[in-house]
């Protein structure tokens, strides 16, 4: 399944969707944001029907980053049913990201 690449006009509709979305606040200059794009384009087509999966460029959706007070990147924001349910800093193994979104989507 594609990531879905959200600004600040998509991003409420988007996130306030029933189910687990993942959302990858970003930047192209950032080097360990860089190195999670791959790992989440194959959580992506894994995780198929249980999470879906968004990315939002912080430099040209600062709004959104501020209400969500996301100050470093990567930073990925699970929610679930429109509501923020888990928030991680920094770049993170495949397996250990996997087992995060298994866990949230299972209950």
């Amino acid at each position: 399944m594609a990531i879905t690449d959200l600004d600040s006009k998509s991003f409420d509709t988007f996130v306030q969707s029933k189910g687990v979305v993942l959302v990858d606040f970003y930047a192209d200059w950032c080097m360990p944001c860089r190195m999670m794009e791959p790992v989440l384009h194959e959580l992506s087509s894994e995780l198929d029907g249980s999470v879906r999966f968004s990315r939002l460029n912080e430099d040209y959706a600062p709004d959104i980053a501020a209400r969500f007070g996301v100050f470093s990147i990567p930073t990925l924001i699970v929610f679930r049913d429109g509501r923020p349910v888990e928030r991680l800093v920094g770049a993170l193994p495949k397996r250990q990201l996997s087992q995060i979104l298994k866990v949230i989507a299972q209950s």
